[in-house]
């Protein structure tokens, strides 16, 4: 009788490995559980391997949309994106972060990486600044609603930052202006700068020197009459910044 068992036993277990093994071969891993997407993506986060990071993160958004975890991934998903400088991606995933969570506590912090998305995003001087722009409404937007955050002060550097990016523009602007001898729009420029970013000493200097050459090169082309008009409103816009 032992003799029996001992055979059909054998076959019985290689019959379950043989299943076992077809199972492992045909049937999807199981999947992992919220909390481990998480923390695969962290560990990824401190490894720098951010593109692996992304990929857990975006696992948990998608399979796991309402568990706890699912919101700390949102916001961890805008942090792999910034730190591989990868800005555009970062600047949706934290807009997303912030328009599906405006009351979070990590507002104050999601403002102030769109901002830091927006002005790493700078290439050169001469194009137009539309990332600057929006980076500047975030920072005001942080430092005016949560002035008593930790990224207030920071905040109030990157304003700095950004409206220096600005000002050197529309200084460019005029001094192309000036270059190619359209001395009115030059002029009208360099004022702009003047009134606008006379918080930056070495640019509101330059620009006033550069209204005045600009203005007296700008009035040779005009009549009597027109000169004679502008010239005292200018006598007076010269004297309130000098």
């Amino acid at each position: 009788m032992r003799r029996i068992v001992v055979p059909v036993l054998a076959v019985v277990l290689l019959s379950l490995s043989g299943c076992m093994w077809i199972d492992n071969y045909f049937l999807p891993p199981p999947e992992d559980t919220a909390q481990e997407l998480f923390e695969a993506g962290m560990d990824a986060m401190g490894d720098k391997e951010y593109d692996d990071a992304q990929e857990y993160f975006s696992k948990l958004k998608d399979r796991f949309p309402f568990s706890p975890f699912a919101m700390k991934g949102e916001l961890a998903l805008g942090d792999a994106y910034f730190l591989d400088e990868e800005y555009l991606l970062a600047l949706e995933a934290y807009k997303e972060f912030e328009a599906l969570h405006p009351t979070n506590d990590e507002i104050p912090y999601v403002l102030y990486q769109i901002a830091g998305s927006n002005i790493n995003m700078f290439k050169t001087i001469d194009r137009r600044q539309e990332n600057i722009n929006e980076a500047l409404e975030y920072l005001y937007r942080l430092v005016e609603t949560y002035p008593q955050s930790k990224y207030a002060e920071a905040g109030k550097a990157q304003i700095a930052k950004a409206r220096r990016i600005l000002a050197e523009h529309e200084v460019f602007m005029a001094d192309f202006f000036w270059r190619t001898e359209q001395y009115g729009p030059a002029w009208h420029r360099y004022q702009y700068v003047v009134e606008n970013f006379s918080e930056i000493p070495d640019l509101r200097d330059y620009a006033i020197r550069r209204a005045e050459s600009s203005y007296y090169e700008y009035q040779k082309s005009l009549s009597e009459e027109e000169r004679a008009r502008l010239q005292g409103s200018w006598l007076r816009w010269l004297k309130q910044w000098l």
